[in-house]
């Protein structure tokens, strides 16, 4: 199966300067990032495939458009390693599972095996919070979404991988491209370390997990932004995003272990 993605965004600079772009799909078999008025670009690589196009961009608007595409193949979920678990059990900016212990459903921290506690995780969020168009803001965190009761898939991932870290379960955030999302955008999941290796999972369960492409990985949202100012100021104008594929999508239960590709 071949997924096509294609990403465009505008935005209009009132300071010039430095801003890095993180829209590509890791390990494309073809891909195209263009920015309009805009020199070359420097790449920045990080973990776990994630790399950010750095542009220093002039005074004006700019058009990013992204082209990508990959052949899908069912590949070894990654390992878990010492680093990922000393990273990945910890508390961050938008996932502070050390202030969440009264947060945690009843009955979750007494299951036995990982799997266990991250599906009823899972399923917990799934039922608590409704998917809300427009909810949330940049600064919510897990907390702010479990109050309000709603959020986007950036506050559901949050929620669910705060949830894990809270009962040692080590849990990652990643920003993806999801054929069959409605509505179409960039897609947010998780995450989580189990028996040793790392499954995808979803609580909006808006698109099948088999078919998703991983853009960044990191802690929480404040790792893996698609735009990020390093220097420059600017107007965010609007985005759209098509993510495709060539055969009829699979279906997705929720619990089945998938590794995202």
């Amino acid at each position: 199966m071949r997924t096509t993605v294609d990403a465009e965004f505008g935005v209009r600079v009132t300071k010039p300067g430095l801003a890095a772009i993180s829209v590509a799909a890791v390990r494309a078999d073809a891909g195209e990032l263009t920015v309009s008025d805009a020199g070359s670009a420097r790449t920045a690589e990080f973990e776990h495939g994630t790399r950010a196009e750095v542009y220093d961009l002039a005074e004006g608007e700019h058009r990013v458009a992204y082209h990508g595409e990959r052949v899908l193949h069912r590949g070894n979920a990654e390992p878990v390693t010492l680093a990922d678990i000393a990273r990945y059990t910890r508390p961050s900016r938008y996932c502070p599972s050390d202030r969440m212990g009264g947060l945690l459903p009843p009955g979750i921290g007494d299951l036995t095996g990982a799997r266990a506690r991250v599906q009823a995780i899972v399923d917990h969020v799934h039922g608590r919070l409704a998917y809300v168009v427009g909810s949330g803001g940049p600064t919510h965190d897990a907390i702010d979404t479990l109050l309000a009761g709603e959020g986007v898939c950036r506050d559901f991932a949050h929620v669910c991988v705060a949830l894990c870290r809270l009962v040692d379960v080590p849990a990652r955030y990643t920003s993806v491209y999801a054929p069959g999302l409605q509505p179409m955008d960039f897609h947010a999941v998780f995450e989580a370390g189990i028996d040793g290796r790392w499954y995808v999972f979803d609580a909006t369960r808006l698109a099948p997990r088999q078919t998703m492409l991983r853009i960044a990985t990191g802690r929480d949202a404040a790792d893996t932004p698609f735009l990020a100012t390093l220097g420059c100021e600017l107007d965010f104008l609007g985005a759209t995003v098509f993510a495709t594929t060539d055969e009829p999508l699979p279906r997705d239960d929720g619990h089945a272990p998938v590794v995202l590709a």
